[in-house]
């Protein structure tokens, strides 16, 4: 099965927002079965929870990530995704940087729907900060959608 892989830097906001929302947007689209999101960080600690607002703010999207534990981003999962987008271009280049045999298949997030900015990252911020984070992620993904898809071969 074919892997979308999103990345922040410690596995704990973005990413596993992005991860669910990107998980959804494939099983609305019947492409679940064929493709998966994942999420990994570039600073991450293993087995560290999702924060409790971002957890609020999915579930409120009716996605359920309390199950979530952080990753560190490795050699294994770099090489397992057919795509890896960031939340931000540090990010990106730490990837490039650490795996330049997979520098091809990095791309900022943002790339995707024309854009090239930063998604901030809300972690010590309010219910509103983590709300706003998500609907970004949000709106990027579906503007994003066919780029990814071309992306990964489709």
């Amino acid at each position: 099965m074919r892997q979308i892989l999103l990345v922040c830097a410690a596995n704990m906001c973005r990413s596993p927002m992005a991860e669910g929302l990107m998980q959804r947007k494939l099983e609305r689209e019947g492409r679940a079965g064929e493709i998966r999101a994942a999420s990994a960080g570039v600073r991450a600690v293993d087995g560290v929870r999702a924060t409790a607002h971002a957890i609020t703010i999915m579930s409120e999207r009716g996605i359920d990530i309390a199950g979530h534990r952080s990753r560190t981003l490795t050699q294994k999962i770099v090489e397992d995704a057919a795509l890896i987008l960031t939340m931000e271009q540090d990010h990106a280049d730490v990837i490039k940087a650490r795996f330049p045999q997979h520098a091809r298949r990095v791309y900022l997030l943002s790339e995707m729907a024309g854009l090239d900015g930063d998604i901030e990252d809300p972690v010590g911020g309010t219910l509103e900060d983590y709300s706003q984070t998500a609907q970004e992620i949000q709106n990027l993904i579906e503007q994003g959608y066919p780029k990814i898809m071309q992306l990964i071969g489709e």
